[in-house]
């Protein structure tokens, strides 16, 4: 399993949204500037995350976008499963495939647990947890 730039970009924009909720929204033009992000790449995954309900659009001349829910309401294996699809790394067995016993040893001693160790860390943590972790852009360190 690889996560795509349709992943990688759509985490970003949550992120700059979740950074920036205190205002009302952001356009995606200034998100891309912030993120140093194709616009045009940013508006097909807006699209996406919309439709999927993680973000809402705001209309008119000085429209943008924001996020549709808290980001501690926001987590993060919907967001990557709305962009990427299933995050398994390989597809389980379908119901009338068979399946040799070594097949099934190393799918259930291997593939299924990695599966589930994937979805234990992008099920467990939301929009918020990540945006806590972020530095604020402006500290500075001595």
């Amino acid at each position: 399993m690889k996560i795509s730039t349709r992943g990688r970009y759509g985490v970003k924009l949550l992120l700059d949204l979740a950074q920036h909720s205190s205002e009302t929204h952001s356009t995606l033009a200034s998100v891309a500037r912030r993120q140093g992000i194709s616009v045009r790449y940013l508006e097909q995954v807006a699209i996406i995350l919309r439709r999927g309900g993680i973000i809402r659009s705001v209309k008119g001349a000085q429209g943008g976008y924001a996020l549709a829910r808290k980001p501690e309401d926001i987590v993060l294996g919907d967001v990557l499963r709305g962009l990427e699809g299933d995050m398994f790394i390989i597809d389980p067995p379908l119901e009338n495939e068979p399946e040799t016993r070594l097949q099934r040893c190393v799918r259930e001693n291997v593939f299924d647990k990695i599966n589930e160790r994937i979805a234990d860390v992008i099920d467990r943590e939301t929009l918020a947890d990540l945006a806590g972790l972020m530095p604020a852009a402006d500290m500075y360190f001595i």
